[in-house]
C-alpha cells in the first residue's frame, strides 16, 4: 500500500461524503475531492481533504480515484467523457467505483480504461448511512487478485468487511443480489406487519417476538424497527426510485443469464406503486403504506412468459 499516494474522491452524496471523510481522516497522503454541488463539501469540514474544481484538475494530481455516483451513465461520463478523468494528458493509475451499476457497465468501463492504461475495480458498498459514517461498510470487490491486493488497504478506510468477489463485475453481481434480498425482505416484513396488526398483534410485539426466532433479519432490526414501526420515511434516505434502479439492474442481469426472478419482478411492482402514490423521494420502507392501504399494483412489465 502506498501511504503517500494521492487519493481523489468524486461524489460527496449521502454515502460518498461519509466515505470521503473517513479516507481524509485515515490516509497519510493527500486527499482531493470533487462534487458538482458546492454545499456537498461541508461534510469534509475539519479534515485535510482539499476541494478541486474540475475532474481534469483531480486527474492531474491523483494516483487513485474513488467514485461514488448515482449509476452507470454517471460512471461512464466521469471515467471516459470528454471532460472526464481520462481526457487529459495525465490519468490516474487506478479508478475504483464504489457506486452501484450494471455488471455490463462495470466490465465495459474496465475494458475501455485498460486500453488507456488505467486499472479499474468495481467495489460497491452495502449497509447504512450510519455505517458509512463509522467506516463500517461492507465492500464487495470485482478485480484481479493483484489489483485487489493493491486497493484493499484503502478500501478498509471505509469498510470493516472487504470481500474479493471475483473478476471485474463480480462486485456488482454480489451487490445487486444483496440489494434485491434486502428489498424483498423489507417487502415481506411489511406485508406480515400489516397482517399481524389486523389479526390483533401489535407491530412492536410482533417484531420483538419474531426477532427472537428464525424470522429475525437485518431488515427487521433496521427497516422494521426504525422506519415501519413508527411509520417514518425521511427524505434524503434511500428512496423507492433508487430501489427501482437497482431492481432494474438485477432484472437485466437475470435476463442476460436466463434466470426468471419472479420475486424480484413482484418487488418491482410494489416499489413502483410506492414511488407513484405519494412516497417518491422518501425512505423506501414506505412500501408498507402500499400494503396497508391496499393500493393496486401496475401490471407486470416483464416480457418473459410464465
Amino acid at each position: 500500500m502506498a501511504t503517500d499516494a494521492v487519493i481523489g474522491f468524486v461524489g460527496l452524496g449521502v454515502m460518498g461524503g461519509a466515505m470521503c471523510r473517513n479516507v481524509a481522516m485515515k490516509h497519510a497522503g493527500d486527499v482531493l475531492a470533487f462534487d458538482t454541488n458546492p454545499g456537498a463539501f461541508e461534510v469534509l469540514d475539519g479534515t485535510k481533504a482539499r476541494r478541486v474544481g474540475t475532474l481534469a484538475e483531480l486527474a492531474a494530481q491523483a494516483d487513485v480515484v474513488f467514485l461514488s455516483l448515482p449509476g452507470g451513465p454517471a460512471v461512464e461520463q466521469v471515467c471516459l467523457g470528454s471532460s472526464g478523468l481520462t481526457s487529459g494528458a495525465r490519468r490516474p493509475q487506478v479508478i475504483v467505483d464504489l457506486s452501484t451499476t450494471t455488471v455490463a457497465v462495470a466490465r465495459s468501463v474496465a475494458e475501455r480504461l485498460a486500453a488507456l492504461g488505467v486499472a479499474f475495480a468495481d467495489a460497491p458498498v452495502a449497509r447504512t448511512r450510519e455505517a458509512a459514517q463509522r467506516g463500517e461498510l461492507s465492500i464487495m470487490v470485482g478485480a484481479d487478485a493483484e489489483l485487489f491486493a493493491r486497493i484493499e488497504p484503502w478500501l478498509r478506510y471505509m469498510g470493516s468487511d472487504v470481500t474479493h468477489c471475483g473478476v471485474t463485475g463480480c462486485g456488482q453481481v454480489v451487490k445487486l443480489i444483496n440489494n434485491a434480498l434486502v428489498f424483498e425482505n423489507t417487502l415481506a416484513l411489511a406485508e406480515m406487519m400489516v397482517l399481524g396488526e389486523r389479526s390483533g398483534v401489535q407491530p412492536a410485539t410482533l417484531l420483538d417476538a419474531v426477532s427472537k426466532g428464525s424470522g429475525d433479519s437485518f431488515a427487521l432490526r433496521n427497516h422494521g424497527r426504525k422506519s415501519m414501526l413508527p411509520r417514518e420515511y425521511p427524505a434524503k434516505s434511500f428512496p423507492p426510485e433508487y430501489v427501482l434502479k437497482d431492481i432494474g439492474y438485477v432484472l437485466e442481469l437475470a435476463e442476460q443469464t436466463g434466470v426468471r426472478t419472479r420475486v424480484t419482478e413482484l418487488a418491482q411492482r410494489y416499489y413502483a406503486a410506492t414511488a407513484e402514490n405519494g412516497w417518491s423521494g422518501r425512505y423506501y420502507p414506505a412500501v408498507i403504506e402500499v400494503i396497508d392501504r391496499n393500493i393496486a399494483l401496475a401490471p407486470a412489465t416483464g416480457t418473459t412468459k410464465d
